[in-house]
């Protein structure tokens, strides 16, 4: 592992701390980087519902003598901690006799501070289970975890034939059998804690003690951040995973696709580690001791940022296309069982304008199959059924503008037309029928003058 032994303590010490969160410790984190006094990493266990504190030497030299070891001891001993406490050394090397005959002599003493070794053939072990890259010190993202892409409670097509409901003159038994495809998007949730104190003469000007948690999107490329209402579903999702089996879920989709991991964990916790610098710098105004106002740029270092996980798992991005007559409606969201976030609605959606949103009112059009707003949406003239300004055939007759649905039905309706006496073709339109109704007076009035009646 020459490539390891080339990287600096601190560089080194970043690949353990990863290391251990991804064996499943608790709380891993750093200890300061100046005058450690032989505490490297510091993390926690639970074994019999009991907490237990580890404290990591990390060395990453040849060679490590008995010296290491009874140092960390000492460390052990005297750090805070409500509870048993044990250590920890790792390195790239190996150990000497006289340190593994020091470190077992206090296992076999029942010491209260046992301290285990990990040396370069563990390290080859445990790489092999974690996805670490020996040759670089990269931790791979190895996860065959996804939320759920369906409700198992349910068809697969049910958010469609839901969001079809919304939509007015059109029964879901009467919609084709959409194409179901689903595309697994690997995604990290990560949670990070930033400390930071900033101090001048005056004493402390700024001051950051910040939990963050955020999800990004995991593919090729910069990593880019979920808004808030993705996040919530696969945070709120993380315990409920399932294997992503391919050739199950094939069974159920039309089309599977499953996206890879465009980068190394190590390399998204330096992601997280950088966007969060740049989150909390912020500038400072303050009055120093000759009372004069200044503006420091607070921006925390990255030892004071302390990235507590990196889950990976794959996001189910479902899209639903329906065919009907001249239109495709796709229907986009993001998948965890019956739980979904809506990426893309071609439902609720006027195809006409850009009128959307499921709070508008839709109205399907059987003579085309087209959806649209009530701005284009017409009552035909003959069959009394509705039809779309896009495709309706249209006339004027008196002063009104009649829709049908074809040449053929408003040829209909002009030899009908032809046909009506005035009171009917008053009434096909409100303007002419309330002149018709004026003139029908005037004329009765003219009647009753003639016949001398008034």
């Amino acid at each position: 592992m020459a490539v390891l032994d080339d990287l600096s303590g601190f560089e080194f010490e970043d690949v353990i701390e990863d290391v251990f969160r991804n064996l499943g410790y608790e709380n891993v984190r750093q200890a300061e980087r100046t005058a450690d006094e032989g505490r490297d990493v510091i993390m926690e266990e639970v074994v019999d519902g009991t907490r237990r504190a580890i404290i990591v030497e990390c060395k990453h030299t040849g060679t490590v003598g008995r010296p290491v070891v009874q140092k960390l001891h000492s460390a052990i001993a005297t750090f805070d901690f409500d509870g048993p406490k044990r250590g920890m050394v790792v390195t790239t090397g190996r150990f000497t006799n006289p340190s593994q005959e020091y470190a077992q002599r206090l296992r076999l003493n029942d010491d209260p501070h046992p301290i285990e070794l990990l040396d370069g053939e563990d390290l080859r072990e445990i790489a092999d289970e974690i996805g670490l890259d020996l040759y670089n010190g990269r931790i791979e993202i190895l996860c065959d975890e996804t939320l759920r892409p369906y409700d198992p409670a349910a068809d697969v097509d049910a958010p469609v034939e839901e969001a079809f409901r919304d939509i007015e003159n059109i029964e879901a038994a009467d919609l084709p059998e959409p194409h179901s495809a689903v595309t697994f998007r690997p995604v990290v949730a990560v949670t990070a804690d930033t400390n930071a104190v900033f101090e001048t003469s005056v004493g402390v000007i700024h001051h950051i003690n910040d939990r963050s948690r955020f999800v990004a999107h995991a593919e090729r490329g910069q990593p880019q951040v979920v808004d808030a209402e993705v996040a919530t579903l696969v945070t709120e999702n993380l315990h409920a995973t399932v294997d992503l089996d391919s050739e199950q879920f094939a069974e159920v989709f039309d089309d599977v696709e499953e996206n890879r991991f465009g980068q190394t964990q190590t390399e998204y916790k330096e992601w997280a580690v950088e966007r969060l610098q740049q989150h909390h710098t912020k500038t400072v105004t303050y009055t120093g001791d000759n009372n004069v106002t200044y503006n420091k740029t607070c921006e925390p270092n990255r030892s004071d940022i302390s990235v507590q996980s990196i889950e990976p798992v794959y996001l189910p991005e479902v899209r639903h296309t329906t065919d009907h007559q001249e239109y495709t409606y796709p229907y986009e969201y993001y998948a965890a069982g019956p739980s979904r976030v809506t990426a893309e609605d071609g439902i609720h959606r006027c195809v006409h304008c850009d009128t959307s949103g499921v709070d508008e009112t839709y109205t399907y059009c059987p003579n085309c199959g087209a959806i649209a707003c009530t701005s284009h949406t017409k009552t035909e003239r003959l069959e009394g059924e509705p039809v779309c300004t896009g495709c309706a055939v249209s006339e004027r007759f008196a002063l009104k503008t009649k829709y049908f649905y074809d040449e053929e039905n408003l040829e209909a309706f002009r030899e009908e037309y032809v046909e009506m006496p005035l009171h009917e073709k008053a009434i096909e339109n409100k303007l002419l029928a309330g002149g018709y109704v004026v003139a029908t007076l005037l004329i009765a009035l003219g009647v009753l003058v003639i016949g001398g009646i008034i």
